[in-house]
């Protein structure tokens, strides 16, 4: 991975580097490194230890993410083998980890 300063330079020269088009790409920015609270705790709750439901906190080493929605793959995976079965659609008396 190439590390440089952030610049606007920086930015546009990765851009490029990744064959990104500024001016028709779907670009979105949003921040990773983050923690939302999805416990209900009430409305007596200690307030250094618990947050609310819905509650955002950023963590220390939280990020930017830059996203291109232009180039996100939206076909789903298929199965080109037919004989090819899900682990679980195999034969239940087969037990993992024993040779017949």
């Amino acid at each position: 991975m190439n590390t440089q300063s952030y610049t606007q330079e920086a930015l546009i020269a990765a851009q490029t580097a990744l064959g990104w088009d500024m001016r028709t790409d779907n670009l979105v920015v949003e921040i990773g490194g983050t923690q939302v609270s999805g416990i209900d705790v009430g409305e007596v709750y200690n307030e250094k230890w618990q947050s609310p439901i819905g509650t955002r906190k950023y963590n220390k080493d939280a990020f930017i993410v830059i996203k291109n929605l232009s180039r996100t793959p939206f076909a789903p995976s298929v199965n080109d083998d037919p004989e090819r079965k899900g682990y679980h659609l195999q034969d239940a008396t087969r037990q993992p980890g024993k040779t017949e």
